[in-house]
């Protein structure tokens, strides 16, 4: 197991001399990580072609950080949601959207970048944090500020499109999709991990959640009948939904279907949880460790969702430094303790 970061908007060169002095060894990127990225994508030609990545841009990306002796294992979201929102909808324009993707992923794949990230959540463009958070402001520890969620609120909100999408509908996008991108990935070489629905509920904002329970991943997998399909494992949304994470670290750990995972620290469930520290964390970490090492996946957890502290602006310094030490004590201590059994 290894200690992962992701690659913050507009980072620089310190930034990633910054996670290699604190033993970063897998970084993540995605469409923010090109410079300027609503010129790369515009939001107003979502569906049009030559909305992807150039294999030089992934080239250069990953040259970038392997010079600071670290690895860039995936892109999570390479498309943002204006990119990808009519293919998770069924909406006319999908197929020049999937064929974007697929044109991203075989550079992915030319490229040495083995792993791609996604999600199938539906949320308005441009506001993730926003749709899905009732609050940025929840007092942590120490008067730290972090997130929470509070579905009381959330069920109020508007629909976040023009009508409903139900849970069928849904899932016969979610195999339409399949069908046309694991072919794409087999050839590619690369790898495709489904984070789970943020927040893990059945519905947000009048558009259906199929991903909020190992069953819905399992189902997920069955429908794609292929190691190219695989699990992003975001512990703070694994917190969320209150199920048995060592369970799930078994159950597709055995079928060789874990790619990697998130560190993120959540107490409470569904319907109502906040993010905080990783130390105080619902989720054992230790515990979570040895269940990988028990499993044989020698992967990244990446930290990320930290809460912000004083003197700490982006891109989050003193977050990461915590976030990574207790990563990186945990993953030795962890280590060692499988090693003595």
């Amino acid at each position: 197991m290894r200690v992962g970061a992701f690659l913050v908007p507009n980072f620089d060169d310190d930034f990633l001399r910054f996670l290699q002095q604190y033993g970063v060894a897998d970084v993540v990127g995605g469409f923010s990580s090109i410079p300027d990225y609503t010129s790369k994508f515009p939001p107003e030609a979502g569906d049009q072609p030559g909305n992807h990545w150039k294999y030089e841009e992934l080239v250069q990306l990953r040259e970038r950080v392997e010079r600071y002796g670290m690895t860039l294992a995936s892109l999570e979201n390479p498309h943002p949601a204006w990119c990808f929102d009519h293919v998770l909808l069924g909406l006319p324009g999908r197929d020049q959207q999937l064929e974007n993707l697929a044109i991203t992923i075989r550079n992915m794949g030319r490229a040495g970048i083995p792993y791609v990230g996604y999600n199938w959540m539906g949320n308005p463009p441009g506001l993730w944090r926003f749709s899905t958070r009732t609050s940025t402001t929840y007092p942590a520890r120490g008067g730290a500020e972090t997130d929470l969620l509070d579905m009381a609120t959330i069920d109020t909100a508007p629909m976040f499109r023009e009508r409903e999408y139900g849970e069928q509908e849904m899932w016969e996008n979610y195999e339409y999709f399949v069908r046309a991108i694991v072919p794409v990935l087999e050839e590619s070489g690369v790898r495709m991990g489904l984070h789970p629905d943020d927040p893990p509920t059945s519905s947000v904002g009048g558009i259906a959640r199929i991903f909020h329970s190992p069953e819905g991943y399992q189902r997920a997998l069955d429908l794609a009948d292929s190691p190219a399909s695989a699990v992003n494992l975001c512990l703070g949304n694994w917190t969320a939904m209150g199920t048995d994470i060592l369970a799930s670290i078994r159950q597709f750990g055995a079928q060789n279907r874990i790619l990697y995972g998130h560190a993120q620290g959540v107490q409470g469930t569904v319907p109502r949880f906040n993010e905080c520290f990783l130390d105080e964390a619902d989720c054992d970490y230790y515990d979570i460790v040895r269940a990988f090492d028990e499993v044989g996946i020698d992967t990244f957890l990446a930290v990320a969702h930290l809460p912000r502290t004083i003197n700490d602006e982006p891109p989050q310094f003193q977050g990461h430094a915590f976030a990574i030490g207790f990563m990186a004590g945990i993953i030795k201590s962890a280590n060692r303790a499988t090693a003595d059994s």
